[in-house]
């Protein structure tokens, strides 16, 4: 029987790309974690061990309701309370653009990781530059929904831009998925990711010392 959470993530292509990145038996954090079905679908199907961070207190109540540990947290500070490398994967979806400081939050989070799974919105888009170009007016669309004035997103960047972010931070990405809006278009976002991908997931970790240039 298809369960609540199932639901959820059927109806994200993004989720279903994490959930598959996931291993089974993992102790999995997830950063702005909403009402915590994404946690409660990888505990079903995964046998994880979760927690997730949250700031409003309307979806820490649902989390709690829907079974899945979580602690009240501000994304924009330093979570003292976790220890490094005590998740294998701490995950942030299509959230990093809000925060105020994003590449101090990607430092954090391969602090408490030993992986981390980001989403991006990519303003790289073709069809936000189309609307930028042709209406001189910022893109509003699936992924960018908000007027200019009312939107949350403080920190818009392209996929070169987050792959350059890692480069500065010596931080290796491991894994790179473009996605499409519909499925169809898979491929083409595949092939030249910073114009047709709409978001992206990227699997990330610390670079080694030796590593280091």
């Amino acid at each position: 029987m298809t369960t609540k959470a199932a639901e959820h993530v059927e109806k994200r292509h993004d989720l279903q790309v994490i959930a598959d990145i996931i291993e089974p038996n993992t102790r999995v954090m997830d950063l702005g974690c909403g009402d915590g079905l994404f946690l409660r679908y990888l505990m079903e199907t995964k046998k994880i061990k979760a927690l997730g961070i949250e700031i409003s207190q309307d979806e820490i109540i649902k989390c709690i309701g829907n079974g899945v540990p979580v602690v009240h947290g501000d994304l924009n500070e330093r979570m003292d309370y976790a220890q490094e490398h005590s998740f294998d994967y701490v995950i942030l979806s299509c959230t990093l653009q809000e925060m105020v400081y994003p590449h101090q939050l990607l430092e954090e989070m391969l602090r408490i990781g030993r992986r981390a799974i980001v989403g991006i919105i990519n303003f790289g888009f073709i069809w936000n530059r189309i609307q930028l170009l042709f209406s001189g007016r910022m893109p509003v669309s699936k992924t960018l929904p908000h007027q200019w004035y009312s939107t949350p997103n403080i920190h818009l960047g392209t996929l070169n831009d987050f792959k350059e972010l890692c480069k500065d931070l010596n931080i290796r990405i491991v894994e790179t998925i473009p996605l499409s809006a519909k499925k169809q278009n898979q491929p083409f976002a595949q092939w030249w990711p910073n114009l047709l991908a709409g978001n992206c997931v990227f699997v990330i970790e610390k670079m080694a010392d030796h590593d280091k240039q």
